[in-house]
């Protein structure tokens, strides 16, 4: 899938500045997503960025992580002005989990040219970028149709089914290692996925470097046992977490799929196999 012409999946907020395209003439195309909260937007964002609620990237219902219905989708491609010519640039405030969901769902409506903000607010304001409390003007409404692509997910059925063909694919589950090992239970059943490998997100958040993404995530993940070499399909409680997870397996050229039902599916379904 391409990404955007004009930015890496992966951009830092100093090559942003240096490109400039932050000016008054800045390329029309380029649409910056902010996902923080309300409150975090109202007291400062990146000057003409567009606010998305996080909990708008969500189904709102039972599991949570689930894609919008299509009318929410549409609503919020309306919202943004999208279209297949956008370059949108996205991030938030809390080192990758919505910006990475977010960019799943761009995948999931067939919108392949984005970036992240590596590190997101906090990367930005260490770098020298500025903040404003101003509403950028409405982008005019397109003619783009939401219409989904069920190519970058997985439901639980399709793992149940490659469980039983050991070798074909790996599991990565980005939550809390309580959470892995059973011992915290936010479902009805506690544990991991058979032969899931535990990679916590907030172990690939560089704290010394502002929340990027951790200089050494492929050897980190190769050190744990997620070498590239199998498709990959990514969960956590509600892909929420696993947005980032997702995120940094597109950087890496991996073939990765989310599982958006996530944990919060499977521990509550009585007949999916669970270890601890």
């Amino acid at each position: 899938m391409p990404y955007s012409a004009l930015l890496p999946l992966i951009t830092e907020p100093e090559d942003f500045l240096s490109n400039g395209w932050l000016t008054k003439t800045r390329d029309k195309n380029i649409v910056i997503v902010d996902l923080c909260s309300e409150q975090t937007y109202s007291e400062g964002h990146i000057p003409g960025a567009y606010h998305l609620a996080p909990a708008r990237t969500t189904r709102g219902s039972k599991p949570p992580g689930l894609l919008p219905e299509l009318a929410q989708l549409q609503s919020i491609i309306d919202d943004l002005g999208l279209d297949q010519t956008s370059h949108i640039v996205v991030y938030d405030d809390e080192g990758g989990g919505w910006a990475g969901r977010f960019i799943w769902l761009l995948d999931s409506l067939g919108l392949y040219s984005y970036a992240y903000l590596n590190g997101g607010r906090p990367a930005w304001l260490a770098a020298g970028g500025e903040l404003n409390n101003e509403t950028p003007s409405p982008r005019p409404k397109t003619e783009f149709k939401a219409s989904i692509n069920l190519e970058p997910s997985v439901e639980k059925e399709e793992i149940m089914f490659l469980l039983g063909a050991p070798g074909s694919m790996q599991v990565w589950d980005a939550r809390s290692p309580e959470e892995h090992r059973g011992e915290k239970v936010l479902a009805e059943r506690g544990g991991h996925i058979p032969s899931a490998i535990n990679g916590n997100w907030l172990d690939f958040m560089d704290r010394d470097r502002n929340l990027k993404i951790r200089l050494d995530a492929k050897e980190y993940l190769s050190s744990i046992g997620i070498h590239g070499d199998k498709p990959i399909i990514t969960h956590c409680q509600t892909h929420h977490r696993s947005g980032l997870s997702y995120l940094i397996g597109k950087s890496l050229d991996f073939d990765i799929r989310a599982y958006p039902g996530s944990w919060s599916e499977w521990g509550n379904t009585k007949d999916t196999p669970i270890e601890i």
